[in-house]
């Protein structure tokens, strides 16, 4: 997932890592900086400033591509207009968010304690009362925008005060307060607002149900506090002023546009418009007999102003999945119910093929189409059936690149990265970007795999020419110094610094915590490579191509290249270094890249047992799932994004290579780790948490600023369930193996129905002795441990 990061200097947006002053200093003695929050420093010299802040301030600062560092530095927080009627109305900034002036942690919103309630591309996030308030990220987005950034009930001018609050479902969330003030005169509370919100691709739908338990009337004047900033996600995480928008009022409600998109907001029955400092108010007087309620239903509906602009993709009523239910460990249970209701809720559309759907990588910041991220969501999903697989692919396909442009890092079969709505896109980020080193691989091992899945042979080869595309870039574009592995460095100075899964400025470093630079080639590139080679030439030979014995060569020869140049020792023994660096010096850190090696095909046999045994030893497994990087780093941080945290997707990966290259006792005690941590987060498995220590007793805990739900996080579960049953499908073959893993026997009794496989609907059963059972009317041969048992087909 891409990572952004606010210069303290300037205060620009860029992605991927801004260096350290005192790192670049070294290298940019010319240059100057104005530093007025530090000390009337202008024109001094960068390298004697260095001396000055070295290991006092590290400050985040961005360089232009002559290596001059920012001059401006703001002080204070941008100036917002009184607003009033027909004019832009405007939220204050959060408390606190303008951190980043004096040289301190850039303060981006936590979302960790928020209610989200959501349907793609929209999601609704409040406080555990229901109420949205001008405060952190809190506030209703849709289409990269924040279209509400206040939705706040009062009873007589008090806020109710919570009660509890549930998610019935990803996009349904119910909240309950006492209203104290009023009702009998007693210390039960008799008055209370019940509010009930139903997220749309489109909006939301607000009902409020005010319901008097007490002995004897009562009457009220319910307010609805609303304002709308139309902040893009970008100032929401920074804490930029947005630009506004106009409101206008009519008879049931008012409207909100900023000239792109439009909010409405009626209500049944309509409230009287009342004055306010920020926003509107629409007011109700209600006049309540004893045991009686009142009810009002609030509907908020976006839409474009004219044609939806590029890169906004439409809503999805879903990926098509059966209904999946898991019986046998209730724990499990809820987690792939509420991970399978959450993928349902992150589904869009392709616009330019309505049938093509395909996962948002996350919410509340990326609803949109994710190279990695959809990939591996559709990879790790393939159980459910492979009509996500199929829009993921095509969807990627259609927009495949077509030239040469440096500036979006756009190369003929290369497959994005990500799409954004231009009006909502950081300055001088391409809407469309390339900068990935490993989706271009992805793409084709998920081709592989649906098709292995039983995904139709007209829809495969529908695909080859771009499959083929990609192929040539994997072996002929994705090397450029000719050293034999993929590589990738920033050209532009405005990308990615990272371009792995791992794209944080930090996450490629030595154990000592200096930073790798560039270029960098990825030990987990090398693998989807190999594996994605591999994987063509069998799809090659499959539909009658030619071309299947060079990509096997290239693929043998890689094998060949890794092994003589990644492989490192420490005190603990050897195991592959997570990168090489521009000077080819082997990034020797242990991280959880390991796990993205197995079953791959890269390691010969003794090397994936070196590998897992060394992902089984405690500085990487937690006991919660496995830490990014080694606690034995010296830049390990248990919440540091990809410095010592747990990715459920992350842990998944290993735990299905392991399983694959015959090392199911550390897949199964990686598996059995995320479940531990799973009630923590309500079975809501999030983007990523905490590396803390189970075995030392420590507690789960969150890392405040993830996204929740993640696409690839909440598929987590279904691979989880896929290794545990030893699911294998080889339609093309036609067979389907079903081979319980012993390591997994904590897990049984287990039975899941919801599968499909080639079409067909496919349930698999799990005894508490192992013994399996699989039911589909699929046209294939099932296989199971014991031929006695084999069900046909």
């Amino acid at each position: 997932m891409a990572s952004w990061t606010r210069c303290r200097v300037c205060g620009a947006t860029r992605s991927g890592a801004l260096r350290t002053l005192d790192t670049v200093c070294r290298e940019t003695p010319a240059a100057a900086a104005t530093l007025s929050n530090v000390a009337p420093l202008s024109s001094v010299p960068i390298d004697v400033l260095s001396d000055v802040l070295n290991d006092q301030i590290r400050l985040i600062a961005c360089f232009d591509r002559s290596n001059r560092i920012c001059s401006e530095l703001r002080t204070d927080p941008p100036v917002l207009s009184s607003p009033r009627k027909d004019h832009p109305v405007q939220a204050p900034p959060d408390p606190g968010t303008w951190g980043y002036n004096s040289g301190g942690p850039v303060r981006q919103p936590f979302l960790h304690e928020l209610v989200s309630c959501l349907h793609a591309p929209t999601v609704a996030l409040s406080a555990a009362d229901g109420q949205i308030r001008p405060a952190g990220a809190q506030g209703v987005l849709c289409h990269e925008r924040r279209v509400l950034s206040e939705l706040r009930v009062t009873v007589d001018g008090h806020e109710p005060e919570p009660a509890g609050h549930g998610l019935r479902a990803a996009g349904h969330a119910t909240f309950t307060g006492i209203v104290r003030h009023l009702g009998d005169p007693t210390a039960d509370p008799t008055v209370r607002l019940e509010r009930t919100r139903t997220a749309r691709p489109d909006g939301i739908q607000e009902r409020l149900h005010l319901v008097n338990s007490s002995r004897g009337p009562i009457a009220a004047t319910v307010r609805l506090h609303l304002a709308a900033d139309f902040a893009t996600t970008d100032q929401i995480k920074y804490g930029d002023s947005p630009t506004g928008a106009r409101v206008t009022a009519h008879d049931d409600g008012v409207t909100w546009s900023d000239g792109g998109l439009r909010v409405d907001i009626t209500a049944s029955p309509g409230g009287a418009l009342e004055p306010a400092a920020v926003g509107v108010v629409l007011a109700w007087t209600v006049e309540l007999a004893a045991r009686s309620s009142w009810t009002v239903t609030v509907d908020v509906a976006v839409a474009f102003v004219g044609e939806p602009p590029p890169g906004a993709f439409a809503p999805a009523d879903g990926p098509g999945w059966d209904t999946v239910t898991v019986a046998g460990r209730p724990d499990l249970a809820r987690l792939a119910r509420q991970s399978v209701d959450d993928l349902t809720a992150l589904a869009l559309t392709d616009p330019l093929a309505a049938g093509d759907t395909f996962l948002a990588a996350g919410s509340p910041w990326f609803f949109t189409l994710f190279g990695r991220d959809s990939l591996w969501a559709a990879r790790l999903s393939l159980p459910l059936g492979t009509d996500l697989a199929r829009g993921t692919l095509r969807t990627l396909a259609r927009r495949q690149g077509r030239r040469h442009d440096p500036r979006t890092a756009q190369a003929p079969g290369k497959i994005l990265h990500e799409v954004r709505i231009e009006s909502a896109v950081a300055a001088g980020l391409p809407p469309v970007y390339f900068g990935t080193v490993d989706a271009t691989a992805l793409w084709v091992c998920l081709l592989h795999d649906a098709w292995r899945w039983g995904l139709d042979d007209g829809d495969v080869a529908g695909l080859l020419d771009p499959l083929e595309a990609a192929l040539r870039w994997l072996t002929e574009e994705a090397d450029p110094d000719g050293d034999g592995f993929l590589e990738y460095v920033d050209e532009t100075g405005a990308g990615l610094a990272n371009q792995g899964w791992k794209d944080s400025g930090d996450s490629i470093q030595f154990p000592d915590g200096s930073i790798a630079e560039p270029p960098i080639a990825l030990s987990e590139a090398q693998a989807y490579a190999h594996e994605a080679a591999l994987s063509g030439a069998a799809l090659l030979d499959a539909f009658g191509r030619p071309g299947s014995k060079r990509l096997r060569d290239w693929a043998a020869e890689l094998r060949d290249r890794f092994a003589a140049a990644f492989w490192v020792i420490d005190e603990q023994g050897r195991f592959p270094a997570i990168a090489l660096d521009g000077a080819k010096t082997p990034v020797d850190t242990a991280t959880s890249n390991l796990g993205h090696l197995l079953g791959t095909g890269l390691l010969r046999p003794d090397e994936a047992a070196v590998v897992a045994e060394r992902l089984g030893r405690p500085d990487l497994d937690a006991g919660y799932g496995l830490r990014t990087m080694s606690a034995d780093a010296a830049g390990f941080n248990p919440l540091g994004y990809h410095a010592g945290s747990i990715w459920p997707h992350d842990t998944a990966i290993a735990v299905r290579g392991l399983a694959r290259d015959g090392h199911s006792s550390v897949a199964a005690v990686l598996a059995d780790g995320l479940l531990r941590a799973a009630p923590d987060f309500g079975h809501r498995l999030p983007e990523l948490f905490a590396g803390t220590d189970a075995r030392a007793g420590e507690p789960v805990l969150a890392y405040p600023a993830a996204c929740r739900p993640q696409a690839w996080s909440a598929a987590a579960v279904i691979t989880l369930l896929q290794t545990a049953v030893g699911l294998t499908a080889d339609v093309p073959n036609g067979t389907l193996t079903v081979a319980p893993d012993p390591a997994f026997r904590d897990w049984f009794p287990l039975r899941v129905d919801g599968l499909r496989v080639a079409g067909h609907p496919l349930a698999v059963a799990v005894g508490a002795d192992g013994r399996a059972e699989a039911r589909t009317t699929a046209p294939v041969r099932v296989r199971l441990p014991d031929p006695a048992d084999t069900v046909a087909g």
